[in-house]
């Protein structure tokens, strides 16, 4: 199947990242590479990018579609929380500016028999990188009811997360779910026919839910984040795209946290805790895609970005 990805707030994320001609860029998240070709037209021939994605599909098809800027572009199999290790090896000590786009790519998606999608008959799998060790199927069939009720709820934020996680206990006794249409069928049957009526497909928040547990999404973002800030340049600029709520508070904090590191106690009149600022926040409020882009790519319309420069 053909890598396809459309690339979501590209325009916006692109002038985000305030390009210098002669600088060092790295995409975070290759995914189709569509971010990776902007950055890479808007470079000089000193200019550099390198791409990072865990996803050896991604690699192979960004080589390929990238082939014209050979020379300046760099594509690694890395996971993004090892940023600092990737540039390490590359004799990389600082970096002009960091794409993150945190969605799942549309290949992926697409791609039945990745198991992301409760659109697709499939395996149950969800694993972003092949070299994981532990799939969905894993998680649904062993997790104990509580362990499933605090995955879909927390990372779902799905009202009916005690529900389906009974129900999946129950169906795995008599025989393992290990497909994506039957754990469809059984979210199907916990959630109420009433609430089935409304709202998105009753899988959607169930399956973003395994998918982050699967991939570890949230546990690495925070610091992943913080490296990425610790090895920019002065007047650096990252932009992180996040596709749902739980990833935009954790970089509204983050950035929070890399502005405001003051750690006294408020009674205190002046800081004495010696910790200074890293970032200044360029967007006070997230960036949200245009009627028009959504029209497009509906996948989009839950997207934000939100930037910040290196002080």
């Amino acid at each position: 199947m053909e890598f396809k990805h459309v690339s979501v707030l590209l325009q916006e994320s692109i002038e985000g990242l305030n390009i210098y001609p002669e600088g060092i860029y790295v995409d975070c998240t290759l995914g189709g590479a569509g971010h990776s070709a902007e950055i890479l037209r808007r470079l000089g021939p000193k200019g550099r990018l390198v791409g990072l994605d865990q996803d050896p599909a991604a690699i192979n098809n960004a080589v390929e579609r990238l082939q014209e800027f050979e020379g300046q572009f760099q594509g690694v199999l890395s996971n993004f929380s090892k940023l600092s290790v990737v540039l390490q090896e590359l004799n990389i000590s600082q970096i002009d500016g960091v794409l993150f786009d945190l969605g799942v790519s549309s290949y992926q998606l697409d791609t039945p028999e990745r198991g992301f999608s409760y659109m697709h008959d499939a395996d149950l799998d969800m694993r972003m990188s092949p070299e994981q060790p532990v799939s969905a199927r894993e998680l649904v069939n062993h997790l104990s009811e509580g362990e499933l009720t605090k995955i879909i709820k927390n990372y779902g934020e799905e009202r009916w997360a005690k529900r389906i996680a009974s129900f999946i206990v129950a169906e795995r006794a008599r025989e393992q779910i290990t497909t994506t249409s039957k754990l469809v069928e059984v979210i199907k049957k916990a959630i109420p026919a009433n609430a089935r009526r409304e709202g998105p497909h009753p899988a959607k928040r169930t399956f973003q839910a395994l998918r982050i547990a699967v991939n570890d999404e949230l546990g690495i973002l925070a610091e992943a984040i913080k490296g990425a800030v610790g090895v920019l340049k002065p007047g650096g600029r990252i932009c992180v795209i996040t596709f749902h709520s739980l990833e935009d508070r954790i970089i509204k904090e983050t950035y929070k946290e890399l502005a405001n590191p003051c750690i006294c106690p408020p009674a205190f009149p002046v800081c004495a805790c010696g910790n200074k600022s890293q970032l200044k926040i360029i967007t006070g409020k997230p960036v949200a895609p245009r009627e028009e882009e959504i029209e497009i790519n509906p996948r989009a319309r839950s997207a934000k970005l939100r930037i910040a420069e290196k002080i």
